[in-house]
């Protein structure tokens, strides 16, 4: 058996929803969830490959690696990753921050922006982000992510709303990589071509998805709710490849989050699966 860890936001739908109508050898099991838990299941050896925040490739490189030609990223706006905040980023010295707990890539790219980008240092904790109504909310700003993020935008709740994947891509001119396709280095030395198998059928269903993008969005837009055209320009922006530049993006991220002293230096050089 091999066990598929699947985002379950519509950030994946061109990919899952075509999944989903395929017929695979009954040992693939997938299983759903917030990449944060998807994260701790892959940790865990609870799964045995899946889309998982980059940052937990970057805190474990000795026990995945990633498959080649797969990612959840952005070039730009990624639409579904926000700092919603009352005042500007440059006005967050020493305000509270929450930060949702469903990604831990985030939690860290928000971190480089506001600390690195914005010279800001604002306090943190994490917490519920879209459900707390109380207009005595403590929190000057909330970092949103997934669909989450989607009702928050079309609430207009903020009067600032800053698209990380924009931002990141202002300063440094390049995408972000969001989430990576990891597989444990032990499952695929024993099963390398099971391993395989599931990559191109992963690369099959986006390329199917890419093509039936109207039907999957009519399909997927009610669960935010947001209307087909809104729901069509997110996707749009979505991208699950990892090209070139992409990988370099990794590389620049991994980069920051060694100089933070987060991420072991064993990070790089990137081990990709193809």
């Amino acid at each position: 058996m091999i066990r598929i860890g699947m985002v379950n936001y519509i950030n994946v739908a061109p990919i899952y929803e075509v999944w989903k109508e395929q017929t695979f050898p009954r040992d693939w099991q997938v299983v759903e969830a917030q990449p944060s838990r998807l994260n701790i299941l892959l940790a865990e050896d609870q799964i045995d490959m899946g889309f998982v925040s980059s940052y937990a490739y970057a805190i474990h490189p000795e026990r995945y690696q990633i498959l080649a030609d797969l990612s959840i990223s952005a070039t730009g706006p990624v639409g579904s990753v926000f700092l919603f905040s009352q005042v500007a980023p440059e006005q967050l010295d020493n305000k509270l921050v929450r930060l949702t707990g469903q990604s831990d890539t985030s939690i860290r790219l928000v971190k480089i922006i506001l600390e690195e980008f914005y010279g800001v240092r604002p306090r943190y904790e994490v917490g519920e982000v879209y459900n707390n109504q109380d207009t005595g909310d403590r929190a000057s700003a909330v970092l949103a992510i997934g669909d989450d993020a989607l009702r928050l935008n079309v609430e207009q709740r903020y009067p600032v709303q800053l698209d990380l994947g924009e931002t990141w891509h202002r300063a440094t001119g390049l995408p972000f990589v969001f989430s990576v396709c990891a597989i444990r280095e032990a499952f695929l030395a024993e099963h390398p071509q099971t391993a395989r198998q599931v990559r191109q059928a992963l690369v099959d269903c986006r390329e199917e998805g890419a093509r039936r993008m109207g039907e999957i969005c009519d399909r997927v837009a009610r669960r935010i709710p947001m209307d087909c055209e809104a729901c069509s320009s997110y996707l749009m922006g979505i991208q699950h490849d990892l090209s070139p530049i992409k990988i370099q993006a990794l590389e620049r991220f991994f980069q920051y989050l060694m100089d933070r002293g987060e991420a072991p230096a064993g990070v790089l050089p990137l081990k990709i699966f193809s």
